[in-house]
């Protein structure tokens, strides 16, 4: 029996050095992806939204789907990249209400915490409760599984981006660094 014991602990730390090992490629690869490394692309795909037109982008890397008065609201791939593996979200209750860049919920990483921005008036009708478990779904399709929030919005969505001005946006944001 001891020696069943030590085996089983043997393998608790290889998986919590395994899963160490992880994150640090995680980092590694999302640190590839933005400093504009050609030799070892690394693509996110998310194909259920790639292909509406109707997503839009805030400068501040939210992304919001707006289906009539409603929307679905998330963080793009790009500012996932940036925050690196998401480790908690707090995220607002519903009925809660938000003025036009009011910081909407938090999103913390190992690295870092990001405020998420409501980017036009709203109110919230409901929440990813999925994120209270598995926070880095945000990571690994943070355009799909990893939504934030839905909302009912009012006001004006014109100053927000289509997905190819938002990669000029990018583009002009990595030149000024």
């Amino acid at each position: 029996l001891a020696q069943v014991a030590a085996r089983r602990q043997e393998r608790s730390a290889e998986a919590l050095n395994l899963a160490h090992a992880m994150a640090a490629l995680r980092a590694t690869l999302g640190s590839l992806r933005f400093a504009g490394a050609k030799a070892f692309p690394v693509r996110s795909f998310a194909p259920a939204f790639r292909c509406f037109s109707d997503m839009r982008f805030a400068p501040t890397h939210e992304w919001f789907k707006a289906e009539g008065d409603s929307a679905t609201l998330g963080i793009s791939d790009f500012a996932q990249g940036q925050l690196g593996e998401v480790v908690y979200c707090e995220l607002p209750d519903v009925g809660a209400k938000f003025k036009s860049k009011d910081t909407l919920c938090t999103l913390e990483s190992v690295k870092a915490v990001g405020e998420v921005y409501a980017p036009v008036d709203c109110e919230i009708t409901a929440v990813n409760e999925k994120l209270q478990d598995e926070p880095a779904t945000v990571n690994g399709s943070p355009e799909d599984e990893g939504w934030l929030v839905k909302v009912k919005f009012t006001g004006d969505t014109s100053s927000l981006m289509d997905r190819a001005a938002y990669e000029k946006h990018l583009e002009s944001e990595k030149t000024e660094e």
